[in-house]
């Protein structure tokens, strides 16, 4: 039998994903004309395509190509970069006997990248490569609390309308910001019943050594747990522990908040 002559745009598109996925910052239009020497044409359509199919996403902020949702089902790793839970997770979840996690912003989408589930008969659903929504998720708004104000408000208006899980998720862009603004100058955010109901979380960002912000760390409950303000103070002060714990060891000078 002869052998089957390859398909050229398909051998592209394969190519396209590849080195998309190799990427953990993505891929611009002319790095991947250039790492391919696909024409720009081509690659044009190649790029339209799988956008269109979910196979990439690109981010409207920095314009870069990133693996997209159907991509990553393909896959064993639904997230470019998934993390043994550290000992500060560990540690956190141990003393909260809450679930408490990582998020990574990857492009422009906050995923959990590293979970330590509680030892209740009660859990909560968050898993790994979950997608955290920008606007709601306490993970989330701590991390883009501290992004420039104008990526902010560019990412949140390229997830319009935004999508109301419960009565009390914010569906306005504006009202959000003023979320934002609360989390810098508190250090922490929350989310209490707006994600899921009868569900709070309590989240800090983590700091990089550049002090950047693209990771935080949350503990969430189911709200009766944390019913007496005492209890959600202490996964509070926790959480802001954990959160300097992590920044000290990726080279930070930055400090977790005290809390009230």
């Amino acid at each position: 039998m002869a052998a089957v002559k390859p398909i050229e745009v398909v051998i592209r598109s394969v190519d396209v994903l590849n080195t998309i996925a190799s990427a953990r910052s993505g891929r611009t239009l002319q790095e991947l004309h250039d790492d391919l020497d696909i024409p720009f044409a081509s690659l044009h359509r190649i790029l339209a395509t799988l956008s269109q199919c979910d196979y990439l996403r690109r981010s409207p902020v920095t314009r870069r190509y990133f693996l997209g949702a159907a991509a990553r089902t393909l896959t064993s790793s639904p997230s470019t970069r998934l993390v043994q839970p550290p000992p500060a997770l560990t540690e956190l979840a141990a003393e909260t006997r809450e679930t408490a996690f990582l998020t990574e912003l990857v492009g422009d989408i906050p995923v959990c990248i590293s979970l330590v589930e509680a030892e209740h008969p009660l859990r909560l659903f968050v898993h790994i490569g979950q997608h955290m929504p920008l606007h709601v998720a306490a993970s989330s708004r701590a991390i883009l609390a501290h992004l420039d104000e104008e990526v902010a408000r560019t990412l949140l208006s390229a997830s319009t309308p935004l999508v109301g899980y419960t009565e009390g998720t914010p569906r306005e862009v504006e009202d959000v910001m003023q979320l934002l603004k609360e989390v810098r100058e508190r250090g922490y955010a929350t989310c209490d019943n707006e994600l899921d109901p009868d569900v709070w979380a309590v989240s800090a960002p983590i700091w990089h050594g550049d002090d950047q912000v693209t990771s935080s760390i949350t503990v969430t409950a189911p709200a009766p747990r944390v019913a007496d303000p005492r209890t959600k103070t202490h996964a509070t002060q926790a959480v802001l522990r954990a959160s300097a714990t992590l920044s000290a060891e990726l080279g930070s000078r930055k400090h977790g908040f005290p809390v009230d």
